[in-house]
């Protein structure tokens, strides 16, 4: 499935794949895509195993990396309320890196499944939505130097409708929610994390893999 160019930040290639000036829209022959919770400690565990390494073996290795683009596919799991917290941060932070370096979005990403015990239901229990979202913003400037202010623009809810009719209207992400709801829902992916090779789910990747299975894998696959 494609990646729109809103979400640019979801899709990563490796730079030797852009290096060919004479195929310059050249497109990856394989893909694999992550369907990922940020609240889900199995996705965390993927994640990890992902970053530390998928990521550097394509990299260096330009056979194959040359020969596959990652997606993150991101899947709010609902009976964690604070999932759609945190997925509709990422969105926005998303969106603003899009335009200017997408590839850092990945950096928050890691950053999110790092630090994702601070929102478990427990941890924002006894918040309002809008303070969890404080505390979402603050980690991205942290992470990758953007406004806290910017990103909470669009995530903030107002409370404008306390003195008029409700309008139940979200925020400025929450058609790009909209999206990934709906991404999932047309792949009929339930479980997180799950992974799709060439489109169709790969039940043999574990978020228990290291370096070897993966290695493995992907000496076996990107041909």
């Amino acid at each position: 499935m494609a990646v729109p160019p809103k979400f640019a930040g979801h899709r990563l290639v490796f730079p030797s794949h852009q290096s060919n000036a004479q195929a310059p829209f050249e497109v990856p022959l394989h893909t694999l895509e992550f369907y990922i919770d940020y609240v889900c400690p199995y996705s965390a565990k993927l994640f990890k195993s992902l970053t530390s390494n998928v990521l550097p073996f394509l990299r260096t290795n330009p056979e194959y990396g040359n020969k596959v683009q990652l997606i993150l596919r991101p899947q709010i799991q609902p009976w964690h309320p604070s999932s759609t917290l945190v997925h509709e941060a990422a969105l926005a932070v998303q969106r603003i890196l899009s335009d200017k370096a997408p590839d850092q979005f990945w950096n928050f990403a890691q950053r999110l499944f790092q630090d994702q015990a601070a929102y478990f239901d427990e941890a924002v229990v006894d918040e309002t939505r809008n303070d969890t979202y404080r505390r979402l913003t603050k980690l991205a400037e942290e992470t990758v130097a953007i406004d806290a202010g910017e990103v909470f623009k669009l995530l903030q809810i107002s409370g404008k409708e306390k003195e008029e009719a409700a309008r139940n209207a979200g925020n400025a992400v929450t058609a790009d929610v909209k999206y990934i709801v709906k991404t999932a829902r047309l792949t009929g992916v339930h479980v997180t994390p799950t992974v799709l090779f060439n489109g169709v789910v790969a039940n043999e990747i574990s978020s228990s893999w290291g370096p070897t299975e993966w290695l493995k894998y992907l000496q076996e696959n990107i041909v």
